[in-house]
């Protein structure tokens, strides 16, 4: 099943308040009959934009064809959290892969939050970057667990930005009585993701990039040179950037036996700005240690997006609405009632190590995707060392793609239902504290 067609109408933006609240150009024409190009790249989300500005700007002519429409996939329509590091922490990673490949895809993060902060601040004000992303922790156990983490990474990497908060002082910042402590990373942050994402569109076009949307890729020749297959027409290239991430079809067998698609979803309450700092102190971003992970902030106009994750097949549930709020007002009692204005739901990658995945595909065709949850920060420095490979320039490339990302088991054609099998255990121990 194509989760390309799935649950959205093509070329059509999902009902979301991001959607709502920004202003996306007329679209762009499709790819029509045969194009040559020095790089084709396979989609118009943060990895291939970044991938596409980078290479551009270095003077290769660029072509970028995207299914629907720029940052129409999970790009612009996540969290919009900027997280710090991975979705493993840096002292699994270095028992996992030794101390100095832990600390290359350490600094591989840091510049890619440090990327996306400059890029707002120069080119994209309207993205609204804004810094602190707290994390809550269920039990004591999970807590003392957080703080071996942040010492770890103050005396590894002399990370100073993270304060580690007892229970009264993270209910003081966070407003639930379910938290038993938590901390506060002042180097992460919160961004409106769809502008972001046009704004990185207009920049790779400034470059020089051609963009391309209604151009779906259903096939992928390889060899000397690369061919991506749309209705329309053709890209023939030296080189290729395939970025679908969860979006990608099963059009290449490598990407699809470790990169999973699953779904989440958002809900935006009607604007509160009598009532926002009732749940949250600052005008932070929100995420916690349940497997099935709660993701929340407030927008600009004071309306809460609350995010969690509830579907782990291609298609959405009939009811988003109802378990999304019941999961909200489990956290947050004082918003029982709240009116909810949008709700919408997108499909991200991950991976079985829950690391992102980047890789040669041939000698002449990478890949980045597989973000698991930290795609904001990660996919556009995947997308820029992607680049740096392409003109030659692999050391950054070589260490994201050392990060360890094994195949499911049974590949692509038994990877969702093994995943859900597992899901819905985790989401069990979720629902009984465990």
């Amino acid at each position: 099943m194509n989760p390309l067609h799935r649950n959205d109408r093509a070329g059509e933006y999902p009902p979301s308040w991001y959607a709502a609240s920004a202003t996306p150009p007329p679209p762009r024409p499709p790819l029509q009959g045969a194009v040559r190009a020095d790089v084709a790249v396979l989609g118009a989300g943060f990895t291939g934009l970044w991938a596409a500005r980078t290479l551009a700007a270095a003077g290769l002519k660029v072509v970028v064809v995207e299914a629907h429409r720029v940052g129409w996939g999970a790009s612009g329509r996540n969290g919009g959290q900027v997280g710090t590091g991975y979705n493993r922490s840096q002292r699994a990673l270095a028992a996992k892969m030794g101390a100095g490949a832990a600390r290359a895809v350490w600094d591989l993060a840091e510049a890619g939050k440090a990327q996306l902060r400059a890029f707002c601040a120069d080119h994209a004000p309207e993205a609204r970057y804004l810094p602190g992303v707290a994390h809550g922790e269920y039990s004591g156990g999970e807590a003392t667990e957080v703080r071996a983490d942040v010492d770890h990474l103050a005396r590894a990497y002399g990370y100073d930005q993270i304060d580690v908060l007892p229970s009264d002082a993270f209910r003081a910042l966070v407003n639930s009585p379910r938290y038993a402590g938590g901390v506060l990373d002042r180097g992460a942050g919160h961004v409106h993701p769809l502008r972001y994402a046009l704004a990185l569109a207009r920049a790779a076009e400034s470059a020089g990039a051609a963009i391309h949307e209604g151009s779906e890729v259903t096939a992928i020749d390889k060899g000397r040179q690369v061919t991506l297959r749309t209705a329309q027409g053709a890209v023939t290239a030296d080189h290729a950037i395939i970025a679908g991430n969860g979006y990608l079809p099963v059009i290449e067998g490598q990407v699809s036996a470790r990169v999973m698609p699953i779904n989440s979803f958002i809900a935006a309450t009607e604007p509160l700005p009598d009532r926002w700092q009732t749940v949250l102190a600052q005008d932070i971003a929100v995420a916690d240690s349940k497997f099935v992970v709660n993701y929340y902030r407030f927008s600009e106009d004071r309306r809460f997006l609350f995010g969690g994750r509830e579907s782990y097949g291609i298609g959405f549930p009939r009811d988003i609405r109802g378990p999304l709020v019941a999961r909200m007002e489990r956290l947050f009692p004082q918003l029982k009632g709240v009116g909810i204005s949008h709700v919408w739901g997108g499909t991200l990658g991950i991976t079985m190590s829950r690391l992102p995945y980047l890789a040669r595909l041939a000698p002449n065709i990478l890949t980045g995707a597989g973000y698991s949850g930290h795609g904001v920060a990660l996919s556009g420095m995947a997308g820029r060392v992607m680049a740096e490979a392409v003109l030659g320039q692999a050391d950054r490339f070589d260490a994201f793609a050392a990060l360890p990302v094994p195949a499911f088991p049974g590949g692509a054609r038994l990877r969702a239902p093994l995943l859900a099998l597992a899901m819905t255990w985790y989401g069990l121990r979720d629902r009984l504290g465990w």
